[in-house]
Formats: C-alpha cells, sequence, structure tokens
C-alpha cells in the first residue's frame, strides 16, 4: 500500500451543495478501485467503479461484521456496532432481516399507498392553508415519511423532533465528538426501549408489536436485538428518504427543462423518482466492508485484512455503465443505479421509499404547479459532516 500521507482523504470534502464530487471521477480515471486515507491517516480503500462497488457489495469475502469490530477503521462508529443488523453478516444477518421483510415487500408497500396518499394530501392541505412560503423540508419532505413510520410501527408522532435530532447525531462524521454521538445513540436506544415496554402493556396492529411477538412468543431475537433492530429500522426508515425528497425538488429546480417536463407528463414520475436517485448524491460516504482474503478486485489486489468502502454515489455516474452519466434525464429507460445497495444489505426499506417518492413528487407537483424556490439557492443551507446530505431548509412558494 502507497504511502498514506500521499493518499486522498477520504471522505472527500466536496462542498454540500454540489452533487457530483469530482474526486468520483479523477479516481474511476485511474481505475474502479482506489488508495485513499481516512481524517485519522488510517490508509483503505475506496471502491468507485459500478462493477467494483457491485462486487465489494455482493462477494462474501467482503465482511462487513469484520469491518465493525471495535478498532477497525470507521467514519460512522455509532452505527459500526456489531450488535446491529447492518453491522452484520449472514447469517445472523438473514435471520434478524427475516422477521421484517415481509412488512417491507413490493406488494405490501403498494397495499400502504393509498394511505401514504392520504397522509401526503394532508400535508399539502396544511401547507396550503398556511400559505407561501414554505419550509418544504420542515412541512413536507421530513413529516411524510416520518408519519408513515409511526403508522408502520405504531409509534406516537409526537416524539419525532427528538428522534430526528438523535438520528442526525448518530450519523455525524465529524461534526460531534465521539462522546455526544454515543450518547445520542444512547438516547435513541433507550427512548426505543420505552416504546417496546409500552408497546407491550398496549400492543396493536404495528411492526413493532409483531417483532416484540417475535422475541417474546417465539424467542426468535433477543431483547437487545430487538431494542436495536427497532432503533435500526426508525433511523434508516425516515432520514435517507426525508433528504432524498427534498434533494429530488431542489434538483429538478436546478433542471427546469426536466421539471417543466415531469410537470406535463406525470406519468414520467416512476422512472424521474429512478433518475433522480441515479443523479442525487445522497450519502457523502459509506459503509466499510472488510476483505477475509485477498481478492483481485478489477484488476486490483485488495489485501486480506483492508477495509474498503463502496461508494454509491460514484458507481451511479460510471461513465463505463451510464452513458452521459451527469445529465440528468428524467426519461431515460434502463437506469441503473445503486442507490439502495445490492446483495444481503440492499435497503430493506427501498420498495417504500419509492412510494413514498413517487406520491411525494407527483403530489407536489400536481397541488402546486408553480412550485419554486422562494429564496436564492445561494441562501440554502446545507448539512455538514453528516452520513447523509441535505439541506436544513428548502423554502419554496407556489
Amino acid at each position: 500500500m502507497s504511502d498514506a500521507s500521499t493518499l486522498p482523504r477520504f471522505p472527500f470534502d466536496t462542498p454540500a451543495h454540489m452533487d457530483a464530487e469530482p474526486a468520483h471521477a479523477v479516481l474511476r480515471a485511474a481505475g474502479p478501485v482506489a488508495q485513499v486515507q481516512l481524517s485519522d491517516g488510517t490508509p483503505v480503500w475506496v471502491a468507485v467503479g459500478y462493477e467494483a462497488v457491485r462486487r465489494v457489495l455482493t462477494d462474501p469475502q467482503f465482511s462487513r461484521a469484520a469491518s465493525a469490530t471495535p478498532g477497525a477503521p470507521t467514519i460512522t462508529p455509532a452505527i459500526d456496532q456489531p450488535d446491529v443488523m447492518v453491522s452484520m453478516d449472514p447469517p445472523e444477518h438473514t435471520r434478524l432481516r427475516r422477521l421484517v421483510a415481509g412488512a417491507f415487500t413490493t406488494r405490501e408497500m403498494e397495499r400502504r399507498r393509498p394511505r401514504i396518499q392520504e397522509i401526503a394530501d394532508g400535508l399539502l392541505d396544511a401547507m396550503a392553508a398556511q400559505g407561501p412560503p414554505a419550509d418544504l423540508v420542515a412541512r413536507f419532505a421530513f413529516p411524510l415519511p416520518i408519519t408513515v413510520l409511526c403508522d408502520l410501527l405504531g409509534m406516537p408522532y409526537e416524539d419525532i423532533d427528538r428522534v430526528r435530532e438523535w438520528s442526525e447525531i448518530t450519523q455525524s462524521i465529524d461534526v460531534h465528538p465521539r462522546e455526544v454521538v454515543a450518547g445520542a445513540a444512547r438516547a435513541l436506544g433507550a427512548y426505543v426501549a420505552g416504546l417496546v415496554a409500552a408497546k407491550r402493556d398496549r400492543p396493536g396492529d404495528d411492526l413493532l408489536t409483531k417483532l416484540i411477538q417475535a422475541r417474546d412468543q417465539d424467542d426468535r431475537l433477543s431483547e437487545a436485538e430487538l431494542v436495536q433492530h427497532t432503533t435500526g429500522i426508525l433511523i434508516a426508515g425516515h432520514d435517507t428518504t426525508a433528504n432524498q425528497l427534498a434533494l429530488s425538488l431542489l434538483t429538478l429546480f436546478r433542471h427546469p427543462d426536466q421539471l417543466a417536463l415531469l410537470r406535463a407528463r406525470p406519468e414520467l414520475v416512476p422512472g424521474a423518482v429512478e433518475e433522480l436517485l441515479r443523479f442525487t448524491r445522497l450519502l457523502t460516504s459509506a459503509f466499510g466492508r472488510m476483505a477475509t482474503a485477498d481478492v483481485v478486485l478489477q484488476g486490483v489486489t485488495v489485501p486480506a485484512g483492508a477495509t474498503v468502502f463502496a461508494v454509491l454515489a460514484a458507481a451511479n455516474r460510471d461513465e463505463r455503465v451510464q452513458p452521459e452519466p451527469d445529465r440528468l434525464d428524467i426519461t431515460r429507460t434502463g437506469v441503473q443505479q445503486l442507490a439502495f445497495g445490492v446483495g444481503p444489505h440492499v435497503c430493506l426499506g427501498a420498495p417504500l421509499a419509492r412510494v413514498e417518492l413517487q406520491v411525494g413528487l407527483a403530489s407536489l407537483l400536481r397541488r402546486f404547479p408553480s412550485l419554486a424556490l422562494a429564496v436564492p439557492e445561494s441562501d440554502l443551507g446545507w448539512k455538514q459532516g453528516n452520513f447523509i446530505r441535505g439541506v436544513r431548509a428548502l423554502p419554496v412558494a407556489w
């Protein structure tokens, strides 16, 4: 491995307002895999080519569990814990995933589409009643997925502000000290443990009740796994979709021709969602995978014990796979995007996120056909040092 002091620093310091990271294109030009260093100088690898990213995420020789052990290189220490599902390898990962997989199938999410539409319509009614300008993040992009999740889990909606704050801190890369991140993770875990206790006293027809039954009646997971599993669903189930929805609207504002086309042809919304998932950089970093043996990856030998970060946003703009990858085209067919990942850890909530994004975009453009930014884009505030990229607020008018 090269002298770490000469390696590029990862995560890259690309300004948050930029969709494409120039470093990705530079590294891809040299090859689909590259050596970089973390902020503490630890040398690691990044996969930036489409096929290389797929290989890292699907080949069992790249272990997620090994990369989440104490002392392994990490960017998000609160998430890289060995006892959470996102940090496990099969068969442990498979066992926990099966407990909730049935609740997130495409068929089940389509069954929920009318309820998601009802929630979206209610939020837009409130926006219309308030009048412009309105913060699309606070009034729509965030409340939509969290309300859907509250319905799904059977949790109280009034706690969402605390949940949102804890979630954002736990996904910090370099904004908060590690003790603050760890404190937020403990607070969120304690909150979920309280939800579990309350749900045991008052069970309902919801996912959390089913998880509790799997614990109490079938002994299919431990109490700690029950809390961690629910916490993971709670974090992943709202923050990514909320930020993707806001970023999708901002991306369309930046491309008025595409926005006009989508307004004129709403039947393009499902395909537009896929193209926006490909085009928009949602994650600023990646979860690590540790090579358990020497692995030849696209002609490059990654040595055993090395940590590789598979960068989804870089894969989504790979020129070898997607023609003109830096051009937004909502009519693009055969979109190949890895925004939800692939392999054993492919996003469990992808079917739900797709429905929420489709309903959210279509409803906004139908209800407010003249929707536009209410401030100059330069006035927007961006999240800094967070695993998930997003705007703090998105003021809009109509």
